[in-house]
């Protein structure tokens, strides 16, 4: 399968006396937009407009930034007129556009007839953005392609506010996990005991939570899929960039070692090591060969501990949250995408093996919950070497403040995971 990739933006005009200078955007504000603007200034010194509803703490005080705050940070609208008006500001610069949540991707890519004209927008089109959005219909591709999924049942509520309407049974063992289909229809739903990834111990919560999201309006689908057994450790992360003439240029791949264990965080890895496995990874380049796929894309993928497969959950189409893992690899992300987007050249293609810590937890907190004995000496050693990254922790972007709440940043992860995951045994150096 395949669909129809967006034309590679053309490069401007150089202007007298030199090429047109390298100006990123970003949308949103979170640490994962930090790390984008931190790779940025990395490889070519320059500051990034960081476009959302707030300056939140992992982009305020910061001097590799340059805020443009509007009313209403959930307001497509609102962010589509901030883009042009920065743009209309800027008309010597080569402006970049990156967005880095799954909803924040819909709104440049339903926008991007209007931004194109001013930006680089590398991003995948609509179509197959509405393909592998879909936890449902990425499991259906998966399977075309011969890749393992968990066993998936779709749950619709499209239908659902009619009088006869009544969910589908399933028949999964239990436990299981139930989530979103999109991410997208699902982030503006509130409903109390709302999270990101539901564990569903019995038929009676499943019941619970089909009522929930009926009642608040939920009129997308979910999925519920057979739970993979195995703690956090199992899981594996890679992110790659497909370049705008299809090629795969960048592959890298991290061992997950802790994840997030709040509801709305539920599943974003909090520390990993980057390694190379080239099975898993010939698995990722069959899917975005497969699918005509174009820009970055991250697959988050668990390995069975019953059967040693890889087994690929979604994949999000964006670089991802923790996307400065890649960088501190020695593979700043970044440098692919202006290469192929803003100056049109071909890139050598690269898969990292470099092997680094990266962490937003203390290192000490994360060796409370790494229990295997192999784990925790590969974490040793990194730490020892210096072999580690904190995304927040940048050199060149340390003043009083920022210094402050990056000691801030990390002891709140103490509290959260006392709160939310308390390990059960300590480890220490």
């Amino acid at each position: 399968m395949s669909d129809t990739a967006p034309a590679p933006a053309a490069p401007v005009a150089p202007r007298a006396g030199g090429v047109a200078p390298l100006q990123p955007v970003i949308l949103g504000a979170d640490i994962g937009v930090y790390a984008l603007a931190r790779s940025f200034h990395e490889a070519y010194g320059v500051r990034s407009v960081v476009v959302a509803g707030a300056a939140l703490g992992p982009v305020a005080h910061s001097r590799i930034v340059d805020h443009e705050i509007v009313a209403d940070g959930h307001d497509p609208r609102q962010l589509v007129d901030r883009l042009l008006d920065v743009a209309r500001r800027m008309p010597d610069r080569r402006l970049l556009l990156m967005a880095n949540s799954d909803w924040l991707v819909r709104v440049v890519v339903q926008h991007r007839a209007e931004l194109e004209p001013y930006y680089v927008v590398p991003f995948l089109s609509e179509g197959l953005l509405d393909q592998i959005s879909d936890k449902a219909t990425f499991a259906e591709i998966c399977e075309r392609l011969d890749i393992s999924v968990p066993r998936t049942i779709v749950q619709d509520f499209t239908a659902a506010h009619e009088p006869g309407w009544a969910p589908a049974a399933v028949d999964l063992d239990y436990p299981l996990i139930a989530k979103a289909a999109s991410s997208a229809d699902y982030q503006d739903v509130e409903f109390e005991g709302k999270k990101k990834v539901f564990e569903i111990a019995t038929p009676d919560e499943l019941t619970w939570l089909w009522s929930a999201l009926r009642a608040a309006g939920f009129r997308g689908r979910f999925v519920v899929q057979e739970l993979v057994p195995g703690d956090d450790t199992q899981m594996r992360s890679i992110t790659a960039y497909v370049d705008s003439r299809g090629e795969i240029t960048l592959l890298c791949s991290a061992h997950v070692l802790l994840e997030e264990h709040t509801p709305s965080g539920l599943g974003n890895p909090a520390a990993m090591i980057t390694y190379r496995d080239d099975a898993m990874l010939e698995q990722a380049r069959r899917f975005l060969t497969s699918t005509g796929y174009r820009g970055f894309a991250n697959f988050d993928v668990k390995v069975d501990p019953r059967t040693d497969r890889f087994r690929f959950f979604e994949v999000n189409p964006r670089i991802g949250r923790n996307n400065y893992y890649v960088t501190a690899a020695g593979a700043n992300p970044m440098r692919f995408v202006v290469e192929d987007q803003v100056e049109g050249r071909a890139v050598e293609p690269v898969v990292v093996d470099r092997e680094v810590l990266y962490s937003i937890v203390p290192h000490r907190l994360l060796l409370r919950y790494v229990r295997d004995p192999q784990l925790a000496q590969r974490v040793r050693r990194l730490v020892r070497a210096r072999a580690t990254a904190h995304p927040l922790a940048y050199g060149k972007d340390l003043s009083p403040r920022r210094r402050a709440y990056v000691w801030a940043a990390k002891l709140n992860q103490v509290r959260k995971f006392r709160r939310w995951y308390p390990a059960v045994t300590e480890t220490g150096f």
